[in-house]
C-alpha cells in the first residue's frame, strides 16, 4: 500500500455547490454547499429529518440531484461518476456485509467490484485489516464477529482501494461505549494523514473542538466552521439543541 497521503494542494477532497433535492412537493435539501479539504475531519450534523440521509445518498450517486454541483478529489460526480467514485470510500449506516462470507471473503469481493488487479488483493487486504487491528479475523464468518469488529471490517474495508474521500453515515449506532470511542479515535488519525473526511452524525460527544462542522437543519446548512469557535462556552450539545430544537 503506497505511503503517499493526499494534500490540499494536490487534493481538493469535496465540494458541493448548490446542490438541492426535492421528493415530491418537499423539499429535502435547499441550495446547499460546503468544502472539505483533504487532511480534515468535517462533521456533518443534524437532527432526525434534517437531510443528511438524502445528502449521504447524493454524495455516493444513489440518488442524482437535478441541481448542483458535486466534486470528489476533484473529479465531477456528474460529468465523471466512475473517476469521482473510484476516489470515495464509504461506510454506510445500514450494513453491506455478507455475513456467511468470511472477513477475507467479503474484502475479495469488494475489491474485485473496485477492479483491483489479483495480484494486489491479498496485500491491500492484509494493510486494510492491520489499520483496524483486524487481521487475526481475516478467516471469520462475518456472522460470528461482533457489532464493533463488523464495523471495524466495514471501514477497513472502505479503504482498500486507497481513496481520498471517506465518508461514514451514523457509523457508531449500535455500539458500546469502548467501540464507539475506538472508531471515532481511528478515524480522526485517518484526518490527520491526509484523508478528507466527512461523518454524518447525530451524536455531538463524537466531535472534538479542533473538528470543523456542519450543521444541517430543515435541509440548509445553518452553521458552519470549527467546532470549538462555534459552540463558545456552551457544550456542543446545548449549543446544537438551541439552535435545532422545535418549540413545544
Amino acid at each position: 500500500m503506497s505511503d503517499a497521503r493526499p494534500s490540499a494542494e494536490t487534493d481538493p477532497g469535496l465540494a458541493v455547490r448548490d446542490l438541492s433535492f426535492h421528493y415530491g412537493a418537499k423539499t429535502a435539501l435547499d441550495a446547499v454547499s460546503f468544502d472539505v479539504s483533504a487532511g480534515m475531519f468535517c462533521g456533518l450534523l443534524g437532527p432526525n429529518g434534517a437531510g443528511k440521509s438524502t445528502l449521504v445518498s447524493l454524495l455516493t450517486r444513489l440518488l442524482v440531484a437535478p441541481d448542483g454541483e458535486i466534486t470528489v478529489a476533484g473529479h465531477d460526480l456528474r460529468q465523471s461518476p466512475r473517476k469521482a467514485l473510484a476516489k470515495l470510500g464509504v461506510v454506510f449506516q445500514q450494513p453491506t456485509l455478507d455475513l456467511g462470507l468470511t472477513v477475507r471473503q467479503n474484502m475479495a469481493y469488494f475489491a474485485a467490484l473496485h477492479g483491483l488487479s489479483r495480484s494486489e488483493v491479498p496485500g491491500r487486504i492484509d494493510a486494510a485489516l492491520d489499520r483496524l487491528n483486524m487481521r487475526d479475523r481475516a478467516g471469520e464468518r462475518v456472522r460470528d464477529l461482533n457489532g464493533g469488529h463488523r464495523r471495524r471490517m466495514e471501514l477497513a474495508r472502505a479503504l482498500l482501494h486507497e481513496p481520498s474521500v471517506l465518508l461514514l453515515d451514523e457509523p457508531t449506532v449500535g455500539l458500546d461505549a469502548a467501540a464507539r470511542h475506538a472508531i471515532t479515535d481511528h478515524v480522526h488519525d485517518l484526518a490527520e494523514q491526509g484523508l478528507c473526511v466527512l461523518w454524518a452524525t447525530h451524536l455531538t460527544d463524537e466531535m472534538r473542538d479542533d473538528d470543523q462542522l456542519l450543521v444541517l437543519h430543515r435541509g440548509q446548512i445553518l452553521a458552519s466552521g470549527q467546532v470549538g469557535r462555534l459552540r463558545g462556552d456552551q457544550t456542543l450539545s446545548d449549543w446544537f439543541l438551541s439552535r435545532t430544537e422545535v418549540p413545544a
